[in-house]
């Protein structure tokens, strides 16, 4: 690409008081006033001093500054600028947001994450944010390390993560998530919790996965009623979740919920012993839809080897739980396969997950690797407004990861109205084609109209649903006109 004029000295003026670089924010924002975020927060969250003064408006306010990118409180001028004025009320300026923030205790963060969850049941309402729910519905559960800088930052401590394939002591703070999905759908998040950066990783596992559950279920009950959802109420739950929280709190929290658990087991002595029970002939191999990168061994795996026990855990305890121990072994290279008699052989490396999933061993064992999914959306935060923990405040921080909670619920509500392509699209591909599009704001009879970009490529995805000629209800984008003769063809144009 060339520049095609032939001026020898371009100039830049910032002066157009009608120009928006996020049209995109407004249908978003108008859908999260059909929801009701305002009146849910209000009703929620009670902040005292003149800081907390309509708290609503300066969450909400967070929200959409989330929604265009921004990952820190000084970011958050990104809606102050040009037409936005005459699109949106209420936009505070980041120093009047970060010590609305610094006005929060831990009591505060509770009832924001209280509001957060209704407001997702509220966009379930609007949107079929988990199709094929009738099926299985995940509940996963895991925490990250989020490095940080800031020599006064509270809460923040010395914990364990991987770089690289490495595992290194970095000090930070450690969030905890519970994200919902189904087969067909993207996650969105049920429960966050803010914990210090030494904290373990099952530390308060037991109680999030409670609110998580409990979330998803009125989700399932809330969505709208199709032919593919009506049975979504009476659907399996499973909750999934690493080595790491493999505890009595966490299968206790799941039975007391009436849900199924699918956790991945520490081969430690009993669970080897468990696993050499099992008969060569129980043995099923099974390939990867996909070859898997194996960090100890340095190489692409894409076949594995599987089987099943029944196995007791937490034996001699009032939380004794029978269920199944399902093993998966590949062949471990690193090691020598011959023995003192120089006889060739096979060593393994084994993996095993104890679930009470109902399902055939296959299908259990690979919905259990499917558990994977939620490194997925940690990539998606980190890459938007997670990349930092922008305030000195823990509950500060807390509170910016609720929002960060509804930002991404918000945004997969959204994307799913749009249709299809983007209801499963990672989050900075939806920023890019739907929110952060340019637009001059014009006002004429009572009617403000947005001018996008003619020729934008997912035009269509703004004039969805139901064919009504608008996006989410709020906004009447125009129908591009016919074209003249000459002028470039439209290959998304709907004949």
């Amino acid at each position: 690409m060339r520049i095609s004029h032939g001026a020898t000295r371009v100039r830049a003026s910032f002066d157009d008081p009608s120009l928006v670089s996020c049209a995109g924010l407004e249908p978003v924002m108008a859908l999260a006033q059909r929801c009701d975020l305002h009146g849910i927060v209000a009703a929620r969250l009670r902040l005292p001093t003149d800081k907390g003064s309509n708290a609503s408006g300066k969450v909400a306010a967070i929200v959409a500054g989330m929604l265009t990118g921004a990952d820190s409180i000084e970011d958050l001028d990104v809606l102050r600028h040009g037409g936005m004025p005459i699109l949106f009320s209420s936009v505070y300026a980041p120093s009047t947001l970060g010590s609305f923030l610094r006005a929060f205790t831990h009591g505060h963060v509770r009832q924001l994450q209280a509001a957060g969850r209704q407001f997702l049941v509220r966009l379930a309402g609007q949107a079929l944010l988990l199709p094929s729910a009738g099926a299985v519905t995940f509940v996963d559960v895991d925490s990250l390390l989020r490095r940080v800088y800031g020599k006064q930052k509270q809460g923040a401590g010395f914990g364990h993560a991987k770089v690289g394939g490495y595992q290194v002591l970095l000090r930070g703070l450690n969030p905890l998530v519970a994200t919902i999905s189904t087969p067909d759908a993207a996650p969105v998040i049920a429960a966050t919790q803010l914990r210090a950066g030494n904290a373990g990783s099952a530390r308060g596992a037991a109680a999030l996965v409670a609110e998580a559950v409990a979330t998803t279920k009125a989700v399932l009950a809330a969505q709208p009623a199709t032919a593919a959802t009506t049975a979504a109420t009476a659907a399996e739950i499973m909750v999934r979740a690493d080595s790491a929280f493999y505890s009595r709190a966490v299968i206790t929290a799941c039975r007391r919920a009436r849900v199924r658990f699918s956790v991945t087991v520490r081969i430690d002595a009993k669970v080897r012993k468990a696993i050499a029970a099992i008969g060569e002939d129980a043995w099923t191999e099974i390939r990867y839809p996909q070859p898997v990168w194996d960090e100890d061994q340095q190489r692409f795996i894409s076949r594995a080897q599987i089987a099943e026990t029944t196995y007791t855990a937490f034996e001699g305890t009032r939380h004794e739980v029978t269920a199944r121990l399902i093993a998966r072994r590949v062949p471990d290279l690193n090691k020598s396969t011959v023995d003192e008699q120089g006889a060739l052989f096979t060593v393994w490396r084994y993996h095993a997950a104890f679930t009470d999933s109902p399902y055939v061993l296959v299908q259990a064992e690979a919905q259990h690797r499917g558990h994977a999914i939620i490194e997925q959306v940690f990539a998606e935060l980190i890459d938007g407004p997670l990349a930092h923990l922008p305030s000195g405040r823990f509950n500060a921080n807390n509170a910016w990861l609720a929002c960060i909670a509804i930002a991404h619920n918000l945004t997969r509500a959204a994307a799913t109205l749009a249709g299809r392509p983007h209801a499963t699209a990672r989050a900075a591909t939806i920023r890019r084609h739907l929110i952060n599009v340019a637009g001059r704001i014009s006002r004429h009879a009572r009617t403000v109209t947005i001018h996008l970009p003619q020729h934008w490529l997912w035009q269509h995805n703004w004039l969805r649903p139901g064919g009504r000629g608008e996006w989410l209800g709020s906004t009447e984008p125009t129908m591009p006109s016919t074209e003249p003769a000459g002028s470039r063809p439209d290959p998304h144009r709907v004949s």
